[in-house]
């Protein structure tokens, strides 16, 4: 098999939607007029995401999910839909210890046809774990691969890690081939061991996938997949309605009605929309302004007048896609008291910033920013791709930035999101908040093994969060993925948006 290679684009980020769908009309056609692919075995998938690559396919960024929603690369476990631990890679596994547990290898090759063997592995866990900066999975643990003999991987966690066998599902933890790791980056391209190979990279613009005939599992129905990354939604649901893609991802709240019920397919979320407010520099570094913040917001205003009732009202960080957490849920603690309007009016300007990618976000910024304004706050907007914002936002160049966030993507256990998005030494923590409560807390919740207490103890420190209003919660999502149900079968319609696209995808 050749090297599949990544291209870079010269065209620019910021092209217009009408630019976009060229390549939907004609690069997505696999080769032949009508779609059907070079190779047999039915025709190739058309299909179009709303984040193009951030950091040219790495995996120890958002582009990791990017690549498991299209079925490249695999870990040593997935997870099935209640979120439980399932072999992968990984035939079958043991818990030695409280910090070590040992995993039993299946027979199986990467798509470059190496093996997949205990050397890969450990080279691929210690890459990640060493990786800078360090994947939002590993964030609150540390850990360490070996191979004692030539089919099992023993994992050691610096403290006990009862759910080391869901963070291993992490995408951000993927396991890939020697090949991967040559050239000063990390190159999953013909390097992974999913049913797609990821065969070309148009930068910013599209990605070709061709068939791995050499899956370990059962061969994917579709020859092969032609990928278009489009950020404005419209276009998106433009496509889908006109028959250009097959899978149009994320469709716009905004588009749902006008696409018809049977190309629009609705199910519950982990994600929660969310004002992340900056706690280390700016006017929201002082807490009685934070607290003025989230009592200016009018959930209810957002959930009908942008999401058009498809969306629930904010209860917390976790939200009706978490089911048990409403049960469990606590009152804030140590709240501060919350400036008031005349205060508030003396501030200098806040910049509020959102991204395109979701559709919604930029009409949640608008009314966000109306209901900040009406409490006395200078509110400046900043709206652009996510892949232009990430840094910043992570660095804390923003006053508030609002983002939709999935709390159970890392391990399908919220601890893994507190701990990467509100602790001191935490990789995705955008409001900078650091507590050594939150920590304390956090910390506790991740070291119980017993589901029911580990709940409890993370609804602690969710209370503790909210009591720092780090967060402000504005909505709970509910997702909308398009495509033609009376034509495309086999689309993963999964709550925590590691699936989409399957071996099973096919267009009848």
């Amino acid at each position: 098999m050749p090297t599949p290679r990544l291209r870079r684009s010269r065209l620019p980020l910021a092209l217009s939607a009408a630019a976009l769908l060229v390549p939907l009309a004609t690069a997505c056609s696999g080769g032949s007029p009508d779609g059907s692919g070079a190779s047999g075995g039915g025709q190739r998938l058309r299909v179009v995401m709303a984040f193009p690559p951030a950091q040219a396919m790495s995996p120890y960024g958002d582009d990791a999910v990017t690549l498991s929603r299209l079925a490249v690369i695999e870990g040593l476990t997935t997870l099935d839909k209640n979120g439980e631990a399932k072999p992968a890679l990984a035939a079958s596994w043991k818990r030695d210890s409280d910090n070590a547990w040992t995993f039993t290898l299946r027979d199986a090759e990467f798509q470059d046809g190496t093996a997949v063997d205990p050397a890969a592995v450990v080279r691929s866990l210690n890459a990640a774990q060493a990786a800078s900066p360090k994947p939002r999975v590993l964030s609150d643990t540390r850990l360490t691969a070996s191979a004692p003999d030539a089919h099992t991987v023993r994992i050691t966690t610096a403290d006990p890690d009862p759910l080391l066998p869901q963070r291993l599902a992490n995408p951000s933890l993927t396991i890939l081939s020697a090949g991967a790791y040559k050239g000063g980056r990390v190159d999953p391209a013909g390097h992974a061991t999913g049913p797609f190979t990821l065969a070309e990279v148009n930068g910013a613009v599209s990605a070709t996938l061709e068939r791995n005939d050499t899956y370990w599992g059962h061969r994917a129905k579709a020859p092969g997949v032609d990928v278009t990354f489009v950020a404005d939604g419209t276009a998106r649901a433009n496509a889908l309605r006109t028959k250009a893609v097959d899978v149009a991802e994320y469709v716009p709240i905004s588009q749902a009605s006008l696409l018809g019920e049977s190309l629009v397919h609705a199910f519950p979320s982990a994600r929660t929309n969310g004002l992340s407010l900056n706690t280390a520099r700016g006017v929201f570094a002082d807490p009685a302004m934070r607290a003025a913040a989230r009592e200016a917001i009018d959930s209810k205003a957002l959930v009908k007048g942008v999401y058009e009732g498809r969306a629930d009202t904010a209860r917390g960080l976790l939200g009706p896609g978490v089911p048990w957490a409403a049960a469990d849920r606590t009152a804030p603690t140590d709240r501060a008291k919350a400036a008031g309007r005349a205060e508030v009016a003396k501030t200098g300007q806040i910049v509020l910033a959102t991204y395109t990618n979701r559709p919604e976000l930029p009409e949640v910024a608008t009314i966000v920013q109306q209901q900040l304004e009406k409490r006395g706050f200078t509110v400046k907007q900043v709206v652009r791709d996510y892949a232009q914002m990430e840094a910043d936002a992570l660095g804390g160049k923003y006053d508030a930035f609002i983002q939709a966030r999935n709390t159970l993507l890392d391990t399908a256990d919220p601890v893994s999101y507190l701990a990467s998005d509100f602790t001191c030494d935490g990789s995705f923590n955008i409001s900078q908040l650091c507590d050594k409560r939150v920590d304390a807390a956090v910390d506790k919740a991740a070291s119980l093994a017993d589901t029911d207490a580990r709940h409890r103890a993370e609804m602690t420190a969710e209370a503790r969060i909210l009591g720092a209003d780090a967060l402000v919660p504005l909505v709970h999502e509910r997702f909308v993925q398009g495509y033609d149900d009376g034509r495309v079968e086999g689309v993963a319609l999964d709550p925590m948006e590691r699936t989409l696209i399957t071996a099973d995808t096919r267009v009848g």
